[in-house]
């Protein structure tokens, strides 16, 4: 009989996200990374090694956060995980040479991986709940795309159909989809991606230096926490490590609450007792791709979050870009702006849609291209030339450029972190989300508000829809035009703004508010995810009785 016949459970496939393939540990099987991982490398070998391309027999550099599942069996989720070693062993199947690079950041990999024209694999869940994990596959020259999703779609089902045929005597997965052979070590890892990604930063910033400034790293269970301390270390900042978790503790960089801001200015406290004042807090998420900054207001040592979409205003300025891209969920301050006259059409949310916009804008003959997500993630799509010094380009999210690029220019200005943000277009923003919230309701939501045939009578019953739910006593004044480019955002005469969207590979309904105050941008995040009310729960109700 076949290993599908045996299996003693009904199998949850992955599905191909802006970040990669994810899912609840409980559901991740070793089996469903192996043909997932299986099927990629696949399609990678039937590319040219112009488009992505690999060749049997060539190294496939993998790594891993600090999740439990990552690997090691997780008791409290059914015994799942190793989900590093069922991807190494993918890799040996494919006819390829894994390489294991241990528990570094998803850029350090991707960087290790393209400086040397390797597939690379990272076993991460960025910054989603503990209870989830995944990975993400990088191509010879750069990330997956969403134009490789159909054909690796087609792979994928081809190898599954293989693996699932394959007589249960003969596979190596158990009918819990486990390996029969139980628990794998792991090689031990080479450092050498580790530390070519530190010299990156210690090659281009040369000569600069962060001397005085005491920095607190929030380390949580962020894969690239001591990383990080070493780098500021080198360039002479004072480091003070807090926070560190030995249990893995989810950070989402995008949304930032007042229990987590409660639990930085905690440690703040703390440390400016002990060592002295606290110039500014610096931390990623997970899987260290995405950057958290946090400046102190004088006198008063309060902490203040300054969003990814902000930090990237600032590091762009820095690096003197001549063309940037941002998806359409950023802060609008770029439009009034430095930037706002190399700025690119706004993408779609997601790093591919960004990578995609870089790759034209460098195809027009710009010769200092970037990009950033809301969430901080910083990515260069061509060289980057300063003060001498070459940055290869490194088209993928990364954490510690965004957080030198700040802290250097806030040194070179003679300015506190929070006086740097001070002097850009002063709009504020605010993200936030309900958990456990399920995609196919919330896309049920946003169909009820998206025009099918685009004729006036439509969109003005459109507009009268959406009126219900954020109405004038609530502070909302009429509605100047809706964008549909990701999800649908709502533009109000008053210049506020209200995009929902759901998550690309999380069962999460996000808001992205936008406003000419902090408290107002606060206020209209909080009005939607609030529970049981919230303007989200009463959409999710109107979209039930319309059923």
């Amino acid at each position: 009989m076949s290993l599908l016949a045996h299996l003693a459970y009904k199998p949850r496939e992955l599905q191909f996200g802006t970040s990669g393939r994810r899912g609840e540990v409980v559901h991740l099987t070793q089996l469903e990374i192996y043909i997932n991982v299986l099927a990629e490398l696949r399609y990678l070998q039937a590319l040219p090694r112009g488009l992505g391309g690999i060749a049997p027999g060539e190294e496939v550099y993998y790594a891993h956060d600090l999740r439990p599942s990552s690997t090691a069996y997780v008791p409290e989720q059914q015994g799942r995980g190793e989900l590093a070693q069922a991807a190494a062993a993918a890799i040996a199947d494919a006819g390829m040479l894994p390489v294991h690079l241990g528990a570094i950041p998803t850029p350090a990999l991707a960087h290790f991986g393209l400086t040397r024209n390797r597939a690379s694999l990272m076993i991460t869940g960025s910054h989603i709940p503990f209870d989830r994990n995944g990975y993400k596959a990088n191509t010879s020259i750069g990330e997956l795309l969403k134009e490789h999703e159909e054909p690796v779609g087609r792979m994928v089902a081809q190898v599954r159909d293989e693996i699932y045929r394959q007589p249960f005597a003969e596979s190596a997965f158990d009918a819990w989809g486990l390996f029969k052979s139980g628990h794998r070590e792991l090689p031990a890892p080479c450092q050498a991606a580790a530390e070519s990604y530190l010299q990156r930063y210690r090659e281009f910033f040369a000569g600069l230096s962060l001397h005085g400034k005491r920095l607190l790293v929030y380390q949580h269970s962020a894969v690239g926490r001591d990383l990080l301390a070493e780098l500021l270390q080198g360039f002479g900042a004072e480091v003070v490590p807090a926070g560190r978790s030995a249990e893995f503790v989810p950070i989402d960089t995008e949304n930032i609450d007042a229990a987590q801001i409660g639990a930085v200015q905690e440690l703040v406290d703390e440390a400016t007792r002990e060592r002295g004042p606290i110039f500014a807090v610096v931390s990623t998420d997970g899987d260290s791709d995405r950057p958290l900054i946090l400046g102190l207001d004088a006198p008063s040592g309060k902490v203040q979050f300054f969003g990814g979409d902000l930090v990237g205003m600032v590091v762009a300025e820095y690096l003197q870009a001549d063309a940037v891209v941002v998806p359409i969920s950023s802060n609008d301050a770029i439009d009034r702006g430095k930037l706002a006259r190399v700025l690119e059409p706004k993408t779609r949310i997601g790093s591919p849609y960004v990578i995609a916009g870089m790759q034209s804008a460098r195809e027009r003959g710009r010769h200092a291209v970037c990009g950033w997500e809301a969430n901080g993630g910083f990515l260069t799509g061509t060289e980057i030339n300063l003060n001498g010094r070459c940055l290869s380009a490194l088209p993928t999210r990364d954490a510690f450029l965004p957080i030198l690029g700040v802290l250097f220019a806030a040194e070179s200005r003679g300015l506190p972190v929070t006086g740097l943000f001070r002097e850009l277009p002063q709009r504020f923003s605010r993200a936030a989300l309900i958990r456990q919230f399920p995609r196919a309701t919330a896309l049920r939501i946003l169909a009820n508000f998206t025009p099918k045939t685009g004729g006036g009578e439509e969109l003005e019953a459109i507009r009268a829809a959406l009126r219900a739910f954020f109405p004038a006593d609530s502070g909302f004044s009429e509605i100047a035009g809706i964008d549909y480019t990701d999800g649908v955002r709502i533009s109000f005469r008053n210049d506020e703004v209200a995009h929902l969207r759901p998550s690309g590979n999380a069962d999460e309904f996000r808001i992205y508010a936008t406003a000419d105050s902090q408290a107002r941008a606060d206020a209209i995040a909080e009005a939607a995810v609030e529970e049981p009310d919230g303007i989200l729960r009463r959409m999710e109700r109107a979209a039930a009785s319309r059923e």
